[in-house]
């Protein structure tokens, strides 16, 4: 029922395109169109965060590792859900973008676990309501994109978001607790002491 119900949605949003939107979302699926908003956000909390930083990274390294492989090796290898582009039933209705597919499976989208990932990271860390707003519109664009491109169901998308979330928001909870039981109390990371 379920599944009926998720293949139907995606049918109706992925059928809403055009070839300017193609491109569009073919970039905003893209990574490396990112990396100037993954440095805007390290410098902001540099900013916040001062000597600190480097720890945080090495949390946030952890927290994007985890968000990545958990979603391939936990969920799209045990669960092995067709992609719509791969699905029989389907596949000749999906609009597909520059023919790719991507691997097999779709369940959960590593692309929606990775930008939930960092928006969740991010937002615990600056906390401002405009940003907040700013970088989970941004997630889920990212993660609509993939419907779009006819590479996941928004079932893929939200067990992704929900993964993506769930670790991010696990690795703030670790760090604070390092903070709060080791880094605190550092002449290094607190040198006003």
């Amino acid at each position: 029922m379920l599944e009926l119900l998720d293949q139907k949605v995606f049918l109706f949003l992925n059928s809403i395109n055009s070839p300017f939107f193609d491109t569009i979302m073919v970039a905003i699926s893209g990574k490396l169109i990112w990396v100037p908003l993954y440095f805007a956000i390290i410098w902001w909390m540099f900013r916040i965060y001062g000597r600190k930083l480097p720890v945080i990274l090495l949390f946030i390294i952890v927290a994007v590792i985890l968000a990545d492989q958990v979603s391939v090796a936990f969920f799209k290898n045990t669960f092995q859900r067709l992609r719509p582009c791969h699905e029989p039933a389907i596949k000749d209705m999906v609009h597909l973008v520059n023919n790719k597919c991507g691997g097999l499976y779709g369940f959960v989208s590593s692309h929606a676990s990775n930008s939930f990932n960092v928006a969740v990271l991010s937002l615990l860390h600056i906390r401002q309501k405009w940003f907040s707003v700013a970088i989970l519109t941004w997630a889920a664009v990212v993660g609509y994109s993939r419907i779009y491109l006819g590479v996941h169901y928004p079932g893929d998308i939200i067990g992704g978001a929900l993964l993506g979330s769930a670790i991010g928001y696990t690795i703030v909870k670790l760090y604070n607790l390092t903070d709060k039981r080791l880094l605190s109390h550092r002449e290094y990371f607190n040198p006003q002491q």
